[in-house]
């Protein structure tokens, strides 16, 4: 944890021990949170509507989603401060920037990850990278068909997989959750693969060696997204506003998709919500539901299961002329 100094070091220091002890990170927040810290320090000042003010104007850079996201940080520490200390000021949450608006997230087609995983064959291989397209193509098999997280993805080891059982064990991930991942035939084939070409050339296949390995570093987040951007691009593939796909992209799909053959099975969907969050690692139903946004296939489905269940219920009222 950072040191901090000014008078609200005792109180952040405090607030982020009890978040991290409730199982979330917190890192981005402590950032914010350390930048507020140093802006009190430098003025020798407490956070007050003035001085919230004046550090506020320090983020005037950002887009207005990030000020807000950043001063709603601030605003948490000052309802936790206010628990000691009843009058301490408090950020008025309606004078905040507006929310951006909400990213509609890109559906791969089966099609799509056809043509992804041909071009992924293509990669140039390198000294520290030998194993490169290998390594993208269990990589897009897993985020599509797991919808695990890219943070998730990068920190699999060889001895996370189980062969028999074709499982995953996802360790310590976000709020410190560990969980059991079921995988299908193909995926456990594309593990099983990848590790055969490894034990062929000899590169490492011990149980804590990385599931994608890289030769002079281990794979992380951002890289897998870099890489994820690069195979977009030479696939072709681009949202319908031109942008390149998210690699959280394909949890968005993997959550719909779940929730179309649950459709399609006349599945109780509002009753299985809590074995899907628990799959896909979340602490309950809500933030689940934040994936399963109402996109076109989905409106369809609900529509197509209302008529099939309720269709036989409505009449039209007849019209002039007798026509309905």
């Amino acid at each position: 944890m950072k040191m901090f100094s000014s008078v609200l070091a005792t109180t952040i220091s405090d607030y982020l021990t009890l978040k991290r002890t409730l199982g979330r990170q917190y890192n981005s927040e402590e950032w914010v949170l350390a930048h507020l810290d140093r802006f009190l320090a430098a003025r020798n000042a407490d956070l007050s509507a003035e001085t919230f003010a004046a550090w506020c104007l320090t983020l005037k850079n950002l887009a207005s989603g990030v000020r807000r996201a950043h001063m709603r940080h601030v605003r948490n520490l000052c309802l936790y401060r206010q628990r000691r200390e009843p009058v301490c000021f408090v950020p008025d949450e309606w004078l905040f920037p507006p929310l951006h608006q909400k990213i509609r997230p890109h559906i791969f087609t089966a099609a799509q990850v056809v043509q992804l995983l041909a071009v992924a064959r293509t990669l140039t291989r390198t000294s520290n990278s030998p194993l490169s397209p290998e390594n993208t193509r269990l990589a897009v098999v897993l985020l599509y068909t797991t919808g695990l997280r890219r943070g998730e993805l990068v920190r699999l080891t060889v001895g996370d997989y189980d062969p028999h059982q074709r499982i995953l064990v996802i360790r310590e991930s976000k709020f410190h959750k560990s969980r059991l991942v079921p995988l299908s035939a193909d995926a456990s084939r594309e593990i099983d693969y990848l590790l055969e070409i490894r034990r062929r050339q000899r590169f490492p296949v011990g149980a804590d060696s990385p599931l994608l390995w890289h030769r002079s570093r281990n794979y992380s987040g951002g890289g897998i997204g870099e890489t994820m951007r690069t195979l977009f691009a030479k696939a072709g593939i681009r949202t319908s506003s031109g942008r390149l796909p998210r690699t959280h992209d394909f949890r968005h799909g993997f959550a719909l998709a779940v929730l179309l053959r649950w459709y399609s099975a006349g599945v109780d969907v509002q009753t299985k919500l809590p074995s899907l969050a628990t799959y896909m690692g979340h602490v309950s139903i809500v933030s689940t539901a934040y994936y399963l946004q109402f996109v076109e296939p989905l409106a369809a489905a609900a529509s197509t299961r209302f008529a099939k269940q309720c269709g036989a219920l409505i009449t039209l009222e007849p019209t002039r002329g007798g026509a309905r």
